[in-house]
């Protein structure tokens, strides 16, 4: 058996951002790994700094304070374009609104990624349709996404976070727009996926039925890691 290793660490992450002449500290110093194959939630009331943390662990943004490594790699001192390749490489992204590209229909969306990386489009596509196919759009896959439903829509926004088989899946509010019951499906297949690519996965939630499914949950409140599992 495969000993899982760590593929996203962070060690007393700091988060300031300037409010007129002075600053106002979002994260207080987390501490915070994640493993292939594991899936943690984060939870926390609205203003905890749950998507705050959530920007820094997928590299949009730099701590004030603090390190980060993603993949092994320390972060500090990347380039704008360093953090671009990173993101293409080893991360993928899911949020509550799908952010799908309204003028390429839903098979182009999910090889985005992969055309990103500068893959040809016909490894592109081949990557793609097999996703599409797992999470059953297949049948929309020359579709606009404006003609699909919510779940639909979030499923190929899920496919286009893991076309590139990313080390890390981060996801924020993932099931937020949906109904229970498109939630529910959704869930079930970001669940799979992350288990099949043994990718670690983070889940940004403010709901608690969630966070037991995970492995394990972090709660944050006011910037700070008020307690774990």
């Amino acid at each position: 058996m495969v000993e899982p290793a760590t593929v996203l660490s962070a060690e007393h992450l700091v988060k300031r951002y300037a409010q007129g002449e002075s600053e106002v500290e979002i994260l207080h110093g987390i501490d915070f790994t994640l493993d292939s194959g594991e899936i943690v939630a984060i939870l926390g009331p609205s203003g905890a700094g749950k998507s705050t943390l959530l920007h820094l662990l997928g590299l949009m943004e730099p701590p004030t304070q603090g390190t980060l490594r993603v993949g092994g790699r320390e972060a500090a001192g990347f380039s704008v374009d360093d953090r671009a390749k990173m993101r293409n490489q080893f991360i993928g992204f899911l949020f509550q609104f799908h952010y799908l590209l309204p003028e390429l229909s839903v098979l182009e969306n999910a090889m985005a990624p992969q055309l990103i990386r500068g893959v040809s489009w016909e490894k592109a596509s081949a990557a793609a349709m097999p996703l599409l196919d797992k999470i059953g759009l297949m049948p929309h896959a020359h579709k606009r996404p404006a003609v699909l439903s919510g779940g639909e829509q979030q499923r190929a926004a899920l496919a286009r976070a893991l076309v590139n088989s990313p080390a890390i899946l981060l996801a924020d509010e993932p099931t937020g727009n949906l109904d229970k019951e498109t939630g529910e499906k959704v869930l079930a297949l970001l669940w799979q996926q992350v288990r099949d690519h043994h990718a670690g996965a983070v889940i940004v939630t403010h709901q608690e039925d969630i966070a037991k499914r995970a492995d394990r949950w972090i709660r944050l409140r006011d910037g700070r890691i008020e307690s774990s599992s």
